[in-house]
């Protein structure tokens, strides 16, 4: 039966992976506060090579409607107001020397909604991914052998089970960033 624990764990493993990946993209996804997640993806071109922003500059939110950066080298100022300008988070950088400021403007009604409905396509690509760890689960089952049916049955119950719970999981997690997104 260790095959069958076996299987099971590798599509537990998949479906958490994939909710794993909600939230990370969901954190990306602002809901009206500065947060330094916004700009955690940004590249910098720091001597030739891309550079994560937070590896040349220190990000902080000093209250909620802004972002500071403050690079540790001087010279990175303007690569790194150049990135956050290419990276089209729709920023507007100002820098006095020193800092480089981001303003996070209010959401507005409809782009409060646009990001309720990527958030949501989000959640759906993320059941998707668990539906589609439940299948190659379930195909993982029909090539043992040996094993009895009922236990067959049993295991694709299990893996059945765990993707309810995975779906539902998800639904939980649009719910709670859809409030957020939402409230003003």
């Amino acid at each position: 039966m260790e095959e069958l624990d076996l299987i099971l764990e590798s599509v537990k493993q998949d479906m958490d992976a994939a909710v794993k990946h909600l939230d990370h993209a969901f954190q990306r996804i602002r809901a009206g506060r500065a947060s330094t997640t916004m700009v955690q993806d940004v590249m910098v071109e720091y001597y030739g090579a891309p550079t994560p922003i937070n590896q040349v500059a220190n990000v902080s939110v000093p209250d909620a409607m802004t972002i500071s950066i403050q690079p540790w080298d001087r010279t990175a100022i303007n690569a790194i107001e150049k990135a956050i300008i290419n990276s089209n988070l729709g920023f507007a950088p100002s820098n006095n020397g020193e800092n480089i400021i981001l303003n996070v403007p209010p959401l507005t009604e409809e782009r409060r909604r646009e990001l309720a409905k990527q958030a949501k396509a989000e959640a759906e690509q993320t059941k998707v991914t668990v539906r589609n760890a439940r299948q190659d689960g379930l195909k993982e089952l029909k090539k043992l052998e040996g094993i009895s049916e009922d236990v067959i049955k049993g295991a694709e119950a299990d893996i059945q089970e765990l993707t309810d719970k995975y779906v539902k999981l998800c639904d939980e997690h649009l719910k709670i960033k859809d409030a957020e997104i939402m409230k003003v």
